[in-house]
């Protein structure tokens, strides 16, 4: 009887190097987006692009089009629809329609109930959805920019970032649901989610062999058309201000960013759970710093530039004054010539420290440039 040709095993090593390919083949796409979804915002140009250490990297960034990502007009049909609704009392033996009526219901079950309750609480919550509903009126002609840089460039470093971009495209569906634009609420889930938890440790927690953990820097900015924008930052490197009237390189220090340590090191003083969470101290100050109007302006031909500490660690002067030098030279130029400026130029300081065995001081590099048309 004929037997079937047997086939050669896949041995341990190789499947686990096929393993180990796939899922940075995997990471490596999902961390990059595509230009495709670079928000079209009059008077604003914007563009950027990241570049591993490795076959994988920790650095994420990504464009939030608000437009493409959500259906805005949709939301916002369904804001007004809620805020009519909210005001409907209920008719006695229909069934609940909503969060607004399960409240009253419940109300009415409560010492010291009065009919004034009912109506006091469907105007406030109806007046909820009203501000809802301006609120994504204002995303039609609002980007938004993330960037997150895990510590190292490996697997580990990648799955770190991903978490984060997950957890943020996660919260922000609440958040546009309850609020209709980003809040601190966001942030600070984002933050406790990368924090080290007393009673359990996962792949973001303790490293019980070394007694460290795993951190991820995040800036996150919203531009408007008018050049207003507004930062959250934990960590990460602040975002430069080319001047074209001057002609120079500046740090963004005149508009409100909300400043912290690294994701996950401190816990807010006023959070439930502050207690079950490990903290490099509780954090006292409150995030409260979210009105684009009070934010600093950008003229005609000024350049945003948001990176990560592969490109500049931000301690270096000479590095400074280099890429003042390079956004000179480029100034006229559109974003996407810009920010491949800057990222060459970041190439070539890899083989400077490849040629002084400085190997292990390359990390990954990313560059985000918002230009005022």
């Amino acid at each position: 009887m004929a037997t079937a040709q047997s086939q050669p095993l896949l041995n341990f090593t190789d499947f686990r190097t096929q393993t180990i390919s796939s899922i940075d083949e995997y990471l490596r796409e999902r961390l990059m987006p595509v230009e495709c979804a670079i928000p079209h915002i009059a008077g604003i140009e914007m563009f950027g692009n990241s570049l591993p250490a490795g076959t994988v990297g920790g650095d994420l960034f990504e464009y939030i089009n608000f437009e493409q990502r959500y259906d805005i007009d949709e939301r916002i049909q369904q804001a007004q629809r809620l805020a009519k609704k909210f005001l409907e009392p209920l008719l006695p033996g229909f069934p609940i329609r909503n969060s607004v009526d399960d409240h009253v219901e419940w109300l009415r079950t409560e010492l010291g109930y009065e009919s004034r309750m009912e109506s006091e609480y469907r105007f406030a919550k109806s007046s909820e959805q009203v501000r809802v509903a301006k609120s994504l009126r204002e995303l039609r002609s609002t980007a938004g920019i993330l960037i997150v840089d895990a510590q190292g460039h490996g697997i580990i470093s990648a799955k770190i970032a991903s978490t984060v971009h997950d957890t943020f495209h996660a919260l922000m569906l609440t958040e546009l649901d309850r609020y209709g634009k980003t809040t601190p609420t966001l942030f600070d889930n984002i933050n406790l989610r990368l924090a080290q938890s007393v009673v359990a440790r996962n792949e973001l927690g303790k490293n019980e062999k070394e007694n460290a953990r795993e951190i991820a820097t995040m800036v996150y900015g919203e531009v408007h058309p008018s050049g207003h924008f507004r930062f959250v930052n934990f960590g990460h490197p602040s975002p430069l201000l080319f001047s074209a009237e001057d002609s120079r390189l500046m740090k963004v220090r005149q508009c409100p960013m909300a400043r912290f340590l690294p994701l996950g090191l401190q816990v807010p003083a006023h959070h439930p759970d502050r207690t079950k969470y490990y903290s490099l101290g509780l954090r006292q100050d409150d995030f409260n710093s979210s009105d684009p109007r009070k934010s600093a302006l950008m003229d005609s031909g000024d350049i945003l530039v948001l990176y990560t500490d592969g490109v500049y660690d931000g301690s270096d002067e000479k590095g400074l004054e280099q890429l003042e030098a390079i956004l000179q030279e480029h100034q006229g130029q559109s974003a996407k010539n810009i920010c491949n400026g800057l990222l060459d130029y970041a190439l070539w300081q890899d083989d400077q420290r490849r040629r002084i065995g400085e190997d292990d001081l390359i990390d990954d590099k990313t560059v985000f440039i918002v230009k005022r048309t």
